[in-house]
């Protein structure tokens, strides 16, 4: 008997707050930055069969690619009561290798029902630099590579394992601690999922679970119904891999027919020798959540809309990346430039509701070194904010993550207080939003004063190419990068790793958003 309307929103309600739970002790618990403060982490429930039936409002980017990660795991023998699985394998559910998921199986009376998944972004994992974000050119540059693999068995954990990951990093005692903490938030999600069924009865939770993904699913197509019929296509590029390849494209042409979308990624780049490589999950998570931004608020977040939207990508392209490509930063730059074109081609079916192009780069900073106030290595990366793409009706929002990224801001003081670091200069960028009917937001200027040296990695985008206006309005303004040393700045290529030494300074500039209708 299918559940009414009331019902089914009691249990939207009640287990997307399982994962918001989840992510509440995650925070609490873990030890770095990155997870306290940035809170660059997600938490989901899933079906048996790995759909994910509802999810935290965490990472986009984590989000719509974890039910690859659970159905990866799903071949593993002898999965029992009480495991944990963990991976970062970009090509089996993976996005790129800091990004770490561990997963719980939920029995009840002895059968596999759900899965509860928690993902985080852990500030080291390896590699050739601190902070895991090298200019890689394979996969064996970026740090540990975990397959599906049991991190506890029967609630016994594997040292073996465990130890081996930990050795690899170069703050074993930082990562035990956000790894418990992931742990922390499973054991969490399994118990309030056990208590709602003895509440509700299993019957009754699997029953949302399905009519929930079909409820998603049914508001989707809709959504697409109502965009004109026919094709659409756009093209945009990035700026370099910080090897040599540089002006990359990304291409998209899609097709509206009735309630079904067909988005084409076929003729963008093929694979690139840089980091800037795709897996095909990362894609999903870009494609689908374009869709999901033109649906109403009401829409459940689960796997439901993947149902309405085929995705087509070239074999082994910068979109559909396959082992041993280099694929740090596609996660985290590829994927807003993926954004960018979908958007671009339904500008050109229903532009009032569609954003000009935001800043288009999560600005990727990273480092690490000695730090001699605590006599132990240390490894930070943060995302900085840029302006956000102005829309039909109003201006963009300044200063503001956009799109894949959802993190918050590092406060100064937590930075400081952590690490051998001061911040100079902290602010709006002032007029870098493109001119418009409706302005795009301002972005950042963030500088940095080195205390000890260091080893600084970047990995930044829309340093050469703007972020594009709509309906005739002006592009955001280009990011700058600089390094300072006695006072002489030199500009900085968007993609760079480098040493700094005690005084440095290290400027970044973001990109603002574009405008959104002709600016007379």
């Amino acid at each position: 008997m299918a559940l009414t309307p009331f019902e089914l929103e009691i249990y939207q309600n009640i287990l997307s707050s399982i994962a918001e739970e989840m992510g509440v002790v995650l925070i609490r618990a873990g030890f770095s930055p990155n997870i306290k403060e940035r809170r660059d982490l997600s938490c989901a429930v899933f079906q048996s069969n790995g759909e994910m039936i509802a999810q935290a409002a965490h990472i986009p980017i984590h989000l719509g690619s974890m039910s690859f990660a659970v159905r990866a795991v799903l071949d593993m023998p002898n999965i029992s009561e009480g495991d944990v699985l963990i991976l970062n394998d970009p090509f089996r559910g993976g996005t790129h290798l800091p990004d770490v998921t561990c997963i719980t199986p939920v029995f009840i009376n002895n059968k596999l029902e759900f899965f509860v998944a928690s993902r985080a972004h852990h500030a080291d994992i390896g590699g050739l630099t601190p902070g895991s974000m090298p200019l890689s050119t394979s996969i064996e540059e970026e740090g540990v590579l975990i397959p599906p693999s049991k991190l506890y068995r029967k609630r016994r954990i594997n040292k073996k394992l465990f130890n081996e990951i930990l050795t690899s990093t170069r703050d074993p005692e930082e990562r035990e601690g956000d790894f418990n903490a992931q742990v922390g938030a499973l054991e969490l999600g399994e118990k309030r999922l056990k208590e709602t069924i003895r509440k509700y009865s299993l019957e009754q939770v699997k029953q949302a679970g399905y009519e929930l993904l079909n409820y998603s699913e049914k508001i989707m197509k809709g959504v697409i119904k109502e965009i004109p019929d026919g094709t659409y296509e756009f093209e945009d590029y990035m700026d370099d891999d910080g090897v040599g390849t540089k002006k990359i494209p990304i291409k998209a042409k899609i097709t509206i027919k009735g309630q079904k979308a067909k988005v084409d990624l076929r003729g963008s780049s093929e694979k690139v020798k840089g980091n800037l490589n795709a897996p095909y999950s990362v894609t999903t998570a870009a494609v689908i959540y374009v869709f999901q931004c033109l649906a109403p608020s009401t829409l459940p977040l689960n796997s439901g809309p993947l149902r309405a939207v085929e995705i087509i990508v070239d074999e082994n392209s910068i979109l559909n990346a396959k082992f041993p490509a280099a694929v740090v930063g596609g996660n985290v730059e590829t994927s807003q430039r993926v954004v960018d074109v979908v958007f671009g081609a339904l500008s050109k079916a229903i532009p009032q509701k569609v954003p000009a192009a935001s800043a288009g780069s999560m600005s990727n900073f990273t480092f690490g070194g000695f730090n001699p106030r605590t006599g132990r290595n240390f490894a930070y990366y943060e995302t900085i904010a840029g302006g956000m793409g102005g829309r039909f009706g109003a201006d963009g929002v300044s200063a503001v993550q956009t799109h894949m990224t959802n993190t918050l801001n590092t406060p100064i003081e937590s930075l400081e207080r952590e690490l051998p670091v001061m911040i100079n200069s902290y602010s709006i960028r002032k007029h870098s939003g493109g001119k418009g009917k409706y302005r795009g937001g301002d972005s950042i200027i963030r500088e940095y004063k080195f205390l000890s040296k260091a080893t600084v990695s970047m990995i930044t985008e829309r340093r050469r190419f703007s972020p594009y206006g709509v309906e005739g309005a002006e592009p955001g303004k280009k990011g700058r990068n600089f390094f300072i040393r006695n006072n002489k700045a030199v500009k900085i290529d968007p993609k760079a790793t480098f040493e700094v030494k005690n005084g440095d300074r290290i400027r970044i500039e973001t990109p603002g958003g574009g405008g959104w209708g002709h600016p007379k």
